[in-house]
C-alpha cells in the first residue's frame, strides 16, 4: 500500500492541502469541525509526515526540550514523570518529540538551553517548577526562545499582565476540597504540614496552604501553636514532624499535608502508634502519587494529561504567531480532584 501524503488526506478529508498543514502546524486556525475531520483522515491512513523535509521547508527541528527530575524519595518525581509521560505521547501524535535533559539548579538549565539550541535546534521548551525572580523564564525570553510553563509565574502582581503563556492546577482549590471534606466529616481539630518559609519562593506551597487556611477561618476554627508547620518535601520529614503534631497536648484529629511525601510520612508514624488512618486521624495528601493509591492514602489529584495537553496547545499557538508576538496566550488554570480513601 503506498504511504499515505498530505495530498491523499486533503482529498479524504475534502479540505485543501494547506488546511491539513494547518492542522499539522497551528490547529488554532482550523474550526473544530473541520480539525476533527482531518484528524480522523489522518489517523485512517496513517498519515506520516516526513520528518526530513519538513525540517528543511520550515526550518524547524520539531524538538521540544523538557528538564526531568529524579525521583527521590519513590514519590517526588513521579507526579512530574506523569506530565512528562502525557506530554511526550502528545507530541508524538502531532510530530514532535520532547527531548529530556536533566540540571542541578536553574543556572545549570540555562546553559543546558544554550547547548540544546545550538547543537540540536530545538524549538521551544516546556518549563516546570516555577518560583518567583525565575531566571529560566528571564533567559528565555530575553532571547525570543517560544516556551510556555507548566507552573505560573509566581512574581507577578495581580495587576501585571502575565509575560508569557502558563498552564498550571489551582493547588488552593485542591486543599480547600480537604478541608471541607474533613469538616463535613466532623473534624474540627485541622492542621497543616506544608513546606517551610525557605521554600514560599516557589509558590506551590504556599498557594496550597492558603486553601486550608481560608476554610479553616471561615469555620471558625482556631489554629493553636503546633498545627501549622513547614519541613522539607520527604518522607522522613513527614513522619517526624506528624510525631510532633501527635504529642501535643490536645493533637489534631486530621492533617492535611501539601505533598503525597509528607503524607506518607504521617501515615506511617500514625500506624506506627497504634492508631487507625481515617479512623482515629485522617491525614489527606497532595499529588495522588501512585504510592498513594497502593497505601489508601487520599490525596488531590492533578489534571496532568489535560495539563500536558493544554501546555501542547499554547506552544503550538506560540510557535505559529508572528514575530515578535502579539502577546503571551492567554493562561490556563485547571481544576484538581480530591480523591478520598481510606486515610480520610
Amino acid at each position: 500500500m503506498a504511504r499515505a501524503t498530505l495530498e491523499s488526506v486533503a482529498q479524504h478529508a475534502s479540505v485543501s492541502r494547506q488546511t491539513v498543514s494547518n492542522v499539522l502546524n497551528a490547529p488554532h486556525r482550523v474550526r473544530p469541525e473541520t480539525l476533527a475531520r482531518v484528524q480522523a483522515a489522518i489517523k485512517e491512513l496513517n498519515y506520516r509526515p516526513h520528518q526530513a523535509s519538513r525540517t528543511l521547508r520550515t526550518r524547524r527541528s520539531r524538538l521540544i526540550g523538557a528538564r526531568i527530575e529524579p525521583s527521590t524519595d519513590g514519590v517526588n518525581g513521579a507526579v512530574l514523570g506523569q506530565f512528562l509521560q502525557s506530554l511526550t505521547a502528545r507530541t508524538q501524535e502531532v510530530g514532535y518529540r520532547v527531548m529530556l535533559f536533566t540540571a542541578v539548579d536553574d543556572d545549570h538549565e540555562c546553559a543546558l538551553y544554550d547547548q540544546l539550541l545550538d547543537d540540536y535546534d530545538v524549538d521551544a521548551f516546556v518549563l516546570h517548577g516555577t518560583h518567583a525572580d525565575d531566571r529560566r523564564t528571564a533567559w528565555l525570553a530575553e532571547r525570543r526562545v517560544p516556551f510556555v510553563t507548566f507552573g505560573r509565574p509566581w512574581d507577578t502582581e495581580p495587576e501585571t499582565p502575565d509575560r508569557h503563556g502558563w498552564v498550571d492546577v489551582d493547588g488552593a482549590q485542591g486543599t480547600r476540597a480537604v478541608t471541607r471534606h474533613l469538616i463535613e466529616t466532623g473534624h474540627r481539630r485541622i492542621a497543616f504540614l506544608g513546606w517551610p518559609e525557605e521554600l514560599q519562593g516557589l509558590g506551590v506551597g504556599d498557594n496550597r496552604r492558603s486553601g486550608w487556611a481560608s476554610v479553616v477561618a471561615a469555620a471558625g476554627l482556631g489554629v493553636p501553636h503546633g498545627y501549622d508547620v513547614g519541613v522539607p518535601d520527604g518522607f522522613d520529614a513527614g513522619r517526624a514532624a506528624s510525631a510532633s503534631m501527635l504529642d501535643l497536648p490536645s493533637p489534631p484529629t486530621a492533617i492535611v499535608c501539601v505533598s503525597d511525601s509528607l503524607a506518607l510520612g504521617a501515615r506511617s508514624e500514625i500506624t506506627a502508634r497504634g492508631l487507625r488512618p481515617g479512623v482515629d486521624i485522617a491525614v489527606v495528601g497532595f499529588d495522588d502519587s501512585p504510592s498513594a493509591a497502593v497505601v489508601g492514602l487520599s490525596s488531590v489529584a492533578q489534571p496532568l494529561d489535560e495539563a500536558a495537553a493544554a501546555c501542547l496547545r499554547m506552544l503550538r499557538v506560540v510557535l505559529a504567531a508572528p514575530a515578535p508576538p502579539p502577546g503571551p496566550p492567554a493562561p490556563v488554570l485547571l481544576q484538581p480532584r480530591l480523591v478520598i480513601r481510606a486515610s480520610g
